[in-house]
């Protein structure tokens, strides 16, 4: 295999990676939205229908906080927010960005 043809594999994973990334931020801001709604409609609901709308509301809450959560695992698959070497990109990130700063 050439190189180029690792780059450019390299270049379709990390494509794939960030389009399912922004494809599941897209899903997480309609479910704060669909929560703020909803919370809002077991704020207000009275009527004689009230027992079905709350039991509607919080399956639909349930279901989609089950959906997004296997969403977010599949897209991040197993990734802990803090890895071990997380410190030190962090770290080497800001001295060069201070080295960078500092001659311009």
């Amino acid at each position: 295999m050439s190189a180029d043809n690792r780059n450019q594999e390299a270049f379709l994973k990390a494509e794939k990676k960030v389009y399912n990334l922004k494809v599941f931020y897209i899903h997480l801001v309609g479910y704060f939205i669909l929560v703020a709604l909803l919370v809002y409609n077991l704020y207000i609901m009275h009527g004689p229908y009230k027992d079905f709308f709350f039991w509607f509301d919080i399956i639909v809450l349930v279901a989609w906080t089950v959906f997004i959560s296997i969403h977010g695992r599949h897209v991040f698959r197993g990734e802990i927010i803090f890895k071990k070497n997380w410190e030190e990109r962090k770290i080497k990130e800001f001295l060069e960005k201070d080295r960078i700063n500092r001659w311009e």
